[in-house]
């Protein structure tokens, strides 16, 4: 063999090898600066829509993220009524909740390839993905075994084999939140107490250690909460969200737990509690307070409005634990009522806060005087809130790193809000501000960091 020859198979053997390595990098979740995945894109938002007609089918809908326009790429499956959805904290990651057949649809959100089905027992309204391993984990509140006597369990899932590895049973599981390396999971079952569990120490496949003995080396129930529903995570702190009398307690309020040693903090009392979302030293939280929320007409900030109730948003000051929105309607920040569950803060510091089943005013289909719906939007530098005039359950919210937008799904529409102004963001590309998605959207999620 010649010399030139000899070094022409050494360059093609070593062409090979760097592109099974790079393919093998790509399976495994990374993403080297270099790919593209099948849509050619590097800000992919994905919506998840469902469709009844017969010429469209649901699925999960990919959008260009840097200018709001929907590209010429195949819809990505996910059943016929996609919904919920959740991502890995590395966005390697998504999963889709299909209420139609009660299946959660895994991607690949590196390649756009679907993983796999998992079917669950039951519906769920939440779902979690702690880390980039393929493991996640769905609350079903009716979920139950043939042979065991719980109702409700949290089903932990292999997203790649597309299988249930363990039922572990938690009465009437509700939430499921996870620590930052999914080691702990706090679970919310409609009763005064937080469901602590260590899932790495679970019996498959069907783990009873709530039901035997709690505490043990699975399971841990900690009392001394007034009907929690969610929880903030900081490092080894999680502050606990106490619903109170809108879910049929006492007082709305927000609780430490030590992760490490499981010791509960005194509350700290607040209107309302259901969702919220941690900003440097500040905790905001936002909910009802009451079954129906207070009188709008008793709040200050709620201005004049058709509505009867309202919400409220409070402002938590970690560094002392209190307040000072609490119980003061000439500071109390009045919010559109609802059971509140969605939150996220835009990159300019726009807090926009979503409810379900709010009181709705007005048609936007056809505006005449006030229209309001499910969204509000705080302004954190200066206090003022907006109330868009739109109608609706708000279902999803997204915002991005390097763009001052903010993606709303509001009663099954895509809008695109301008958050220099909290408006809706009007340009050639969006010319109604909406991003005109066939079909209900049920959730967004941005599976690039951009």
């Amino acid at each position: 063999m010649s010399l030139g020859a000899f070094r022409l198979k050494k360059a093609v053997l070593a062409v090979i090898v760097l592109v099974l390595v790079s393919a093998s990098f790509i399976s495994c979740g990374y993403k080297s600066s270099s790919y593209l995945p099948p849509s050619r894109l590097t800000t992919r938002v994905i919506a998840s829509q469902g469709v009844t007609t017969a010429f469209s089918f649901g699925g999960l809908r990919v959008i260009n993220g840097s200018n709001d326009t929907l590209p010429r790429t195949t819809e990505l499956s996910a059943g016929t009524s996609p919904s919920l959805m959740a991502i890995s904290p590395t966005r390697n990651l998504t999963v889709a909740f299909d209420g139609s057949s009660n299946s959660v649809y895994a991607l690949n959100a590196v390649t756009e390839q679907s993983l796999g089905r998992v079917q669950l027992p039951g519906p769920t309204s939440s779902m979690v993905i702690p880390t980039a391993d393929q493991v996640g984990y769905a609350a079903v509140p009716t979920a139950f075994v043939n042979g065991f006597n719980f109702v409700g369990a949290v089903e932990a899932m292999n997203l790649g084999s597309g299988a249930i590895t363990t039922t572990i049973g938690v009465t009437n599981a509700t939430t499921v939140i996870a620590n930052t390396t999914g080691s702990q999971l706090l679970v919310f079952n409609d009763s005064d107490s937080v469901t602590v569990l260590t899932p790495s120490n679970a019996v498959p496949p069907v783990d009873t250690s709530c039901f035997t003995n709690p505490p043990n080396s699975v399971c841990n129930i900690i009392p001394g909460f007034d009907k929690p529903v969610y929880a903030v995570i900081s490092g080894n702190t999680a502050y606990i969200l106490n619903c109170g009398a809108e879910c049929g307690g006492t007082q709305a309020s927000v609780q430490t737990l030590d992760l490490t040693t499981y010791a509960v903090g005194a509350p700290v009392n607040v209107n309302g509690a259901t969702i919220g979302l941690l900003s440097g030293s500040n905790l905001y939280v936002a909910g009802n307070g009451i079954p129906n929320g207070p009188l709008c007409s008793s709040i200050a900030s709620a201005g004049t409005t058709s509505a009867t109730h309202c919400g409220t948003l409070d402002i938590i000051d970690l560094n002392t634990m209190t307040d000072p929105y609490f119980d003061d309607p000439t500071t109390e920040i009045a919010i559109p009522d609802g059971y509140h569950h969605r939150i996220d803060m835009s990159v300019n510091g726009q807090l926009f806060i979503g409810s379900h089943t709010c009181t709705n005013v007005g048609n936007v289909n056809s505006p005449s005087g006030e229209v309001r719906g499910c969204l509000a939007i705080f302004n954190t530098t200066n206090g003022s809130v907006v109330i868009p005039p739109d109608n609706g359950d708000v279902n999803g919210l997204q915002s991005f790193v390097r763009r001052n937008v903010e993606y709303v799904a509001e009663n099954g529409v895509l809008r695109v809000y301008d958050t220099t102004k909290n408006v809706l963001l009007i340009n050639k590309f969006v010319p109604q501000g909406t991003i005109n998605v066939v079909g209900y959207v049920g959730d967004i999620k941005a599976i690039d960091f951009f």
